[in-house]
Formats: structure tokens, sequence, C-alpha cells
């Protein structure tokens, strides 16, 4: 749940904020989500996401690099639950997901690219809490995400409630 004003009022206060470019579906059963980033790359493979998620989320907001492939999904309907059971206030993912139905009824935001039923290969790939790359930002861990029904901004710290 995110008590952060909207990202508009954000962006309204503070032109300067970092915001991600329009390109993520809302998957999850949580519109609004916020928290502190946590990072990890996937590269067509799950295996790190599966390794963070089974540690406390702490309400974090994890950020995954899959590089934009559209060729599997990084996240389905086992680690959605994962990720609600440790914790996590949402994931930010970009690349796909797969299990919609079930995501979309759990108490998690989750926002990607898109859907695809195909499962990701599990090699071991894949480093935790380095900065990422995508969507027009550089994305580092201890970063503060609020993503809403408007988008998703970026924040040196958690925003002031007015």
């Amino acid at each position: 749940m995110s008590t952060s004003p909207p990202t508009a009022d954000l962006l309204d206060a503070d032109p300067d904020l970092a915001v991600l470019e329009p390109i993520f579906q809302d998957f999850g059963g949580r519109v609004r989500f916020e928290g502190r980033v946590r990072t990890c790359d996937a590269p067509r493979d799950n295996s790190c996401v599966r390794s963070m998620l089974e540690e406390p989320g702490d309400g974090c907001v994890l950020v995954v690099d899959g590089g934009g492939s559209l060729d599997c999904a990084l996240l389905g309907d086992q680690l959605g639950e994962l990720a609600v059971r440790n914790g996590w206030a949402g994931l930010v993912i970009h690349g796909c997901v797969r299990d919609t139905a079930v995501l979309g009824k759990l108490d998690l935001g989750i926002r990607a690219i898109a859907a695809m039923p195909r499962k990701s290969v599990k090699r071991g790939l894949g480093s935790a809490d380095l900065a990422v790359e995508f969507g027009g930002l550089r994305l580092e861990p201890g970063r503060y995400l609020v993503a809403d029904e408007d988008g998703i901004v970026v924040c040196k710290g958690r925003p002031e409630v007015a």
C-alpha cells in the first residue's frame, strides 16, 4: 500500500524527480505501491529473482532488469506468492510475467512490459543489488520508488507526506 502522495503531486512539487518511461503494464493486485529499491538482473533466467524473493522483503520493491526480453516470464504465480509471504511491496520487471490471473489477485504491486506464458530457464545467472538501467533511468539499490495509476517515480528517499 502506498502512503506517499500521488506521483503527479510528487512531480508537481519537484519536477526534477526521475520518472520511468511509460512502458509498463499493471499485473498485480495492488496498483499503488512504494518502497526502498532492491535490484537484480535476470538475463532470461529468474534464478536471482527467486533468490531475492526468498529473503525478507521488508516492504521493498524489487526492480528486475530482464533486458526487455519478451522471450520468457521472469515472474509467475509461485514467485508472486513467495513475494507476498516474505513482505515485498512490489516488483518492477523490465521483461515479462505469466500466470496473470493469479498475480492480479495478490496483494502485491507488479509492473512488467507484457505477459508471456513461457517460463524462464534456471541457470543460476543474475546478480543482486547492483545498478540497473532501463526505462530511461539508472536505478540504484537504496533509492525509493513510488508507483500508482499514473506511473513510476524514483526518489533519493521516501517522499514527505504533505
